[in-house]
């Protein structure tokens, strides 16, 4: 029975998935064999030693060591493209709100409350609807940077509206490229599409190369008059150049789902309260994704969508199952197979594959291992942990 420590109101959707036959969940224990969380700040410290996984229902892993957990040989999950239509469905409603003067106009029918003559009211909003006139998303051109679950989401659905897309990812992978439309136009260089958008929304994980990308440098290369969107993550951005942006009339608007006190109050910026992903199906589909990977890595040692391991999965063959971890060193696999073979343990199955600095490997064997044996391997210099899956 795994013990599965919960840190946040997890959707009971994705919990349901953990069958009460294998796993226990519990809020409060102090030997979990995994840890299933959404935002909370998850320490070192807070990762006692029996712990095997982490799970995020999420896509960010920002509130999670994983540095720290690789040193220990601590795969931790994610759920990308769980959450993604809930952020598109938002882009395209700031988009709306970036085009038409939509917030305005609401606010100022609002602040008619004193007027109780309907006839007088439509004539007078009749004469004042030209302030709030705007342009149509049809015919501009959207600047998509990050073409990943969300992003490719984001660019076909600017397409359905007519709109002209452009995309840059300097870290495109196959199967996102496969996800594109056609009718996208791949950039060179994040400053060609900064030139010439005049919508652009941000789609990019927090590494050490993205923070504060959007800076000074890069918005004086932005068409006048554009309209910046961060659904992305807070850190992408630095808000001291998106002010003067604005303020030299560079950017026409921003609009964030990540505010600070200095953006309050402007009219050329709007702000949400961190909405992205906050539906009712993102957080049951991040739930569940979650749960899956969790459950499949404790069962069977598998892995799939890890930030810090290698994808690798492996149908179950044979008595039972090696699961190894080792720094990405020559001559680890070797030695390991040596120790099998030495013993007279028949392998059945094997894969290995490796991220970094760290390799895993599935090792099926034709019959059980001795903790002496286990041990021997776990005594090699460069082995972080074994575990043996029945």
């Amino acid at each position: 029975m795994y013990k599965i420590l919960t840190l946040n109101q997890i959707s009971k959707k994705g919990l349901n998935r953990l069958s009460t036959n294998n796993f226990e969940l519990a809020e409060n224990t102090s030997s979990p064999d995994a840890i299933l969380l959404r935002s909370h700040k998850l320490q070192g410290d807070d990762i006692a030693p029996t712990v095997k996984a982490i799970g995020r229902a999420g896509a960010g892993t920002n509130n999670i060591p994983v540095s720290i957990c690789t040193e220990r040989g601590i795969p931790v999950f994610n759920s990308p493209g769980a959450n993604a239509n809930a952020v598109k469905e938002l882009v395209i409603g700031g988009l709306a709100l970036g085009s038409r003067g939509i917030l305005d106009g609401i606010s100022y029918v609002n602040s008619l409350s004193h007027m109780t003559d309907a006839g007088e009211m439509a004539k007078l909003l009749e004469k004042e609807k030209k302030r709030f006139k705007g342009n149509e998303l049809a015919g501009r051109t959207l600047g998509v940077v990050g073409l990943g679950a969300i992003g490719s989401m984001i660019a076909n659905a600017a397409l359905n509206l007519g709109m002209d897309v452009i995309g840059f990812d300097p870290a495109l992978s196959v199967d996102a490229a496969w996800r594109l439309p056609s009718a996208v136009q791949k950039m060179e260089n994040i400053k060609s599409l900064f030139a010439r958008a005049d919508y652009i929304t941000l789609h990019l994980p927090v590494l050490e190369e993205t923070r504060g990308l959007v800076n000074l440098d890069l918005l004086d290369n932005c068409k006048p008059g554009c309209c910046l969107l961060n659904f992305a993550r807070e850190e992408i951005v630095s808000i001291d150049a998106v002010l003067a942006a604005l303020d030299k009339g560079k950017l026409r608007q921003f609009i964030t789902d990540f505010p600070v006190p200095s953006l309050i109050g402007r009219e050329d910026v709007i702000l949400m309260p961190h909405i992205g992903a906050s539906t009712d199906e993102a957080e049951e589909n991040c739930a569940v994704m979650a749960a899956d990977q969790i459950s499949d890595f404790l069962l069977n040692g598998n892995i799939k969508n890890s930030v810090n391991f290698p994808n690798l999965q492996l149908e179950r063959s044979g008595c039972c199952r090696l699961a190894v971890v080792n720094h990405n060193v020559p001559k680890m696999l070797g030695s390991i197979l040596s120790i099998l073979a030495d013993a007279n343990i028949n392998i059945i199955d094997m894969l290995n594959k490796s991220r970094d600095d760290i390799a895993y490997s599935l090792i099926d064997l034709g019959e059980d291992v001795s903790s002496e044996l286990i041990t021997k391997i776990e005594l090699l210099d460069g082995v972080i942990n074994v575990r043996v899956i029945h």
